[in-house]
């Protein structure tokens, strides 16, 4: 099943997201190979694709997993979570309709 992960940064964290993106997009990267990751990516806290120094606000990815748990436990697990970026994380189920 799907599951959608809504992450929410604390305030002033874009220096910690920067260096810890390698170890995120890591993790997303072996979703994607192995064909589970629907879309991934941050949310700019600015009406700008490159917020700059604005960062951003948190990340949104939807992928698939085996149970809801599992799920959780993967988004506990982000590198950004434990480096202090995400304040906290929302796992819900998704179900896609479109496209």
């Amino acid at each position: 099943m799907l599951y959608m992960i809504y992450a929410q940064d604390n305030a002033n964290s874009l220096p910690l997201r920067l260096q810890h993106r390698p170890a995120h997009l890591e993790r997303l990267q072996q979703l994607q190979s192995e064909g589970r990751l629907i879309l991934a990516g941050p949310l700019p806290s600015v009406d700008n694709i490159d917020p700059g120094e604005a960062g951003y606000s948190g990340s949104l990815i939807v992928a698939e997993f085996e149970s809801l748990e599992a799920a959780t436990e993967w988004a506990d697990s982000d590198p950004f979570k434990h480096a202090g970026v995400y304040a906290n994380i929302q796992v819900n189920p998704f179900r896609k309709t479109l496209p």
